[in-house]
């Protein structure tokens, strides 16, 4: 059971809070102004559930410097935002939206923000945003197990391999239950199963 999810504040923005079980990427859909001078962009992102981003001004020059001034141009792109606990409010450490990582980037940017103000000036910091990288596609291990055994029933020498690698039992178990979660798969070594009977029908000349 994911606690997390009893813990987020209600609300109509993302809050720093609703990032307490980890870091999140989110991928912009559109960005409408509010009307609202203290929080005047919302950043609607798939699945966020009437809850838009609202960047702190901080975050908003950061997305310029990501992306440019043309908010028309961010829809579709990506960032991975996460919790920071040491943003302060009002002389007290609340947590606050942070940018790690955005997609649409030749390379890391850094540009100083405002850490915190004192009665002497404004003291700046160095932030970065790296580079987000694409997700990788997750191995698709079931198909690759089938290409093993489309393989295997390729190098059948005879067609009384075949019909004794068929009749496993173990392979039978696999075949059937191969139908019933990935039929396209099943198909397949079907159809390689075919052409091999055929192949060697003919004398094993492919």
């Amino acid at each position: 059971m994911d606690m997390s999810e009893f813990v987020a504040p209600k609300s109509d923005q993302l809050n720093a809070d609703d990032l307490l079980g980890g870091p999140r990427v989110i991928t912009i859909t559109r960005v409408v102004g509010t009307g609202n001078a203290d929080q005047p962009v919302s950043v609607h992102f798939d699945g966020d559930e009437g809850k838009p981003y609202k960047p702190c001004k901080s975050m908003r020059r950061v997305m310029v410097a990501m992306w440019g001034a043309d908010a028309a141009q961010y829809a579709g792109r990506s960032m991975r935002i996460y919790r920071d606990p040491k943003v302060a409010f009002g002389g007290m450490e609340v947590g606050g939206i942070r940018i790690s990582h955005a997609s649409h980037l030749d390379a890391p940017i850094t540009m100083a923000l405002t850490a915190m103000k004192t009665k002497s000036g404004s003291v700046k910091k160095q932030f970065t945003v790296a580079v987000l990288e694409p997700e990788k596609p997750a191995e698709d291990k079931t198909a690759q197990a089938v290409d093993r055994a489309i393989a295997t029933v390729a190098g059948l020498a005879t067609n009384d391999a075949l019909q004794a690698w068929t009749a496993d039992p173990k392979i039978v178990a696999y075949r059937a239950k191969l139908r019933e979660s990935r039929p396209d798969l099943a198909q397949r070594l079907d159809d390689a199963v075919t052409d091999a009977a055929d192949r060697l029908a003919q004398g094993g000349v492919s």
